[in-house]
């Protein structure tokens, strides 16, 4: 039987280190997906949908690699959602400490899109079972609740640089962990990969998650 190959179409360590964690068989091969031109040509303004959307487009753009050929590929995007509006990474300083500070005491909603791409060959043969086909997707969002944020604490978390890289300003498995009091939802979906979600979804590709495991 051939080998199930499960491509993460994701530069995230966080992402890489869950399904890692979850001793869920994996490589990593990174889109080259411009996320803003993206949601620029579709208007997509709704946190939820913009999720899904750009983690469609990277899973399709990997998926249409010579590398993805016979492989799964799992395409992930993050978006918090504070007041209805959407917040992805701040890349600057000045960005993460005004939305920090908005945050401070309050909650908010992280989505995290998840689309699968089946490229195995429809046609079955000799050495494995035939592809499905399938091209699906999912958001998982879970409720992020903050702790009230001194400003010293801010600067300091800003001074690492975690924040200026991740959706929303914040992380949950790193030094932001400490400002969060409560999560409703899957906490790996604040993360950046629900592995409950994608179990679903291999399902919809007639796969096991358990086919994946190491």
């Amino acid at each position: 039987m051939s080998e199930l190959r499960l491509i993460l179409a994701s530069a995230s360590p966080a992402r890489a280190k869950l399904l890692q964690d979850a001793r869920i068989a994996h490589t990593v091969l990174v889109s080259d997906v411009d996320e803003d031109a993206v949601t620029a040509r579709y208007g997509i303004t709704d946190p939820h949908d913009t999720a899904l959307l750009l983690a469609r487009a990277k899973a399709e753009a990997v998926a249409a690699l010579p590398e993805a050929e016979g492989a799964l590929v799992l395409g992930c995007d993050s978006v918090f959602e504070l007041d209805g509006e959407p917040h992805g990474k701040p890349y600057e300083a000045e960005v993460a400490r005004e939305r920090i500070r908005r945050m401070s005491g309050r909650h908010g909603v992280l989505h995290t899109g998840h689309w699968l791409v089946d490229c195995r060959d429809t046609e079955a043969e000799d050495d494995g079972a035939a592809g499905s086909g399938a091209t699906v997707g999912a958001v998982a969002s879970a409720g992020v609740y903050f702790a009230q944020l001194t400003d010293a604490e801010i600067e300091a978390y800003i001074a690492t640089g975690e924040p200026l890289q991740v959706a929303g300003s914040f992380t949950i498995d790193s030094r932001g962990g400490a400002f969060i009091e409560r999560v409703d939802g899957d906490p790996h979906a604040v993360i950046g990969l629900s592995v409950s979600t994608l179990r679903k979804l291999l399902a919809s590709a007639h796969v096991r998650i358990t086919d994946l495991w190491e």
